[in-house]
């Protein structure tokens, strides 16, 4: 892509281009590494940082956050403060407009509870499908009209026309079309009101606009990782590429971790991805993020910017015990998280598995490949002989390919003693 500014000037090329915007999606902030107490954040505020400075590296006329900024409807306190703070440095004292859209792991109200103050640094925050921003000055730009789920702003004597759809669940995609929900509109599949909701926002555009789209969906042949819901993904829920809106000039897309351009159409539609590797399934391929230059009536130029890869993913495959306590030995002293399949004998035991978390920390998983092991065994003999707890070390002996940890078997005997108890109790009030 042709460079724009030249040192601290502005190019001729410059006065060209209408807006110049920021896609970004998926920060999950406050998640941690696949279901384990590994906490991201540390990462998290290192990718925000750089994100900042390629923000105004670029001189971006406005962001815009594609959903699921967190990864729970109840993030950590260090997460909400980490977003807030990075809000105020994007805004850039509100001559920067910053457009916050929720995904499906957003908390709607929660994410949208500080837009009153959030609107006066230049913020924009929807949360559902219904959502209206109210008309008015919105840090140093002004948003002109509005309604459910589109606004038009001018920044700078630009205007842009910006149709917003948070992740629309079948419930909120439901209250959307409540007034008019006939038995044949019952019928409809999700992706045809997707499509029909894209189609009547679209008559918003204009011409003499900057028309965007934006919106937090699983878009039909499009490439997910391990790291997404799959539940969320898929079937019901899923949208053709037909249903997307068709006069947007570009459509800035969350939900899924891979960054890509939806297939199976000529639309530049896209998904930023997530800025960090969230699974190992994410390990091979970079993340980044879109700065699109925009004018009315043309063409969006796309150009995708690539992150830094602040503590990588890596999977290790080792043919024996030995091989794999030598390599966590000789790579001690790297910042990176690591997965240990180890092709084995026997089981590994706990004396091992602890020398090699002493060598190299940030082990996520260690996978034994047992060699010869038959895929069905005989399991559990002998079972009226043997306690709950040791029961509970076989089944995880068989399932994990080494012996639980001693916090592990003492927290299952607690849960295993409540049950117990609460057994004991029922039974006696039945009597």
């Amino acid at each position: 892509m042709k460079k724009l500014f030249t040192g601290k000037g502005v190019s001729l090329d410059r006065l060209l281009i209408i807006m110049r915007i920021l896609h970004t999606s998926d920060w999950h902030l406050g998640k941690n590494l696949e279901g384990t107490k590994n906490s991201r954040l540390e990462e998290q505020e290192k990718f925000l940082d750089e994100f900042v400075e390629l923000v105004e590296k670029n001189h971006i006329d406005m962001v815009i956050i594609a959903g699921d900024i967190y990864d729970s409807s109840n993030p950590p306190a260090r997460a909400e403060r980490l977003f807030y703070e990075t809000l105020k440095k994007l805004s850039d004292g509100g001559n920067r407009a910053v457009l916050v859209i929720a995904g499906n792991h957003d908390n709607p109200e929660r994410l949208i509870a500080a837009s009153p103050l959030a609107s006066e640094q230049g913020v924009m925050m929807l949360g559902t499908p219904k959502s209206i921003l109210e008309p008015g000055p919105y840090g140093n730009f002004q948003v002109v009209a509005s309604g459910e789920g589109w606004l038009e702003l001018h920044l700078r004597g630009e205007k842009a026309v910006v149709i917003a759809l948070p992740y629309p669940s079948e419930k909120r995609l439901n209250e959307v079309f409540i007034e008019k929900d006939t038995d044949e509109d019952r019928k409809r599949s999700y992706s045809e009101r997707i499509g029909e909701l894209f189609e009547n926002l679209s008559g918003n555009y204009r011409e003499d606009t900057i028309n965007i789209a934006v919106s937090h969906v699983y878009v039909m042949g499009s490439d997910r990782s391990d790291s997404e819901r799959q539940i969320e993904l898929g079937g019901s829920l899923a949208v053709e590429p037909s249903a997307l809106p068709k006069k947007a000039q570009y459509i800035a897309l969350g939900h899924l971790h891979r960054p890509q351009k939806v297939r199976a159409t000529k639309l530049k539609a896209y998904y930023s991805g997530s800025p960090i590797q969230y699974s190992k399934s994410e390990v091979g391929y970079s993340k980044s993020v879109n700065i699109v230059d925009l004018k009315a009536g043309s063409e969006a130029v796309v150009e995708e910017v690539y992150l830094s890869n602040y503590k990588p993913i890596e999977i290790w495959k080792c043919k024996s015990i030995d091989e794999a306590v030598e390599r966590c030995k000789e790579n001690s002293q790297r910042n990176i998280w690591v997965y240990l399949e180890i092709e084995t004998d026997e089981y590994i035991s706990q004396e091992y598995i602890k020398l090699m978390n002493e060598y190299r920390k940030d082990i996520v998983e260690i996978v034994p490949k047992i060699r010869g092991l038959e895929q069905e065994e005989e399991e559990f003999q002998g079972i009226g002989d043997k306690s709950v707890t040791e029961l509970f070390k076989e089944f995880y002996l068989s399932q994990r390919g080494v012996e639980p940890r001693e916090e592990i078997m003492k927290v299952f005997a607690e849960l295993a003693y409540e049950e117990e108890e609460l057994d004991e109790e029922e039974r006696l009030v039945e009597e």
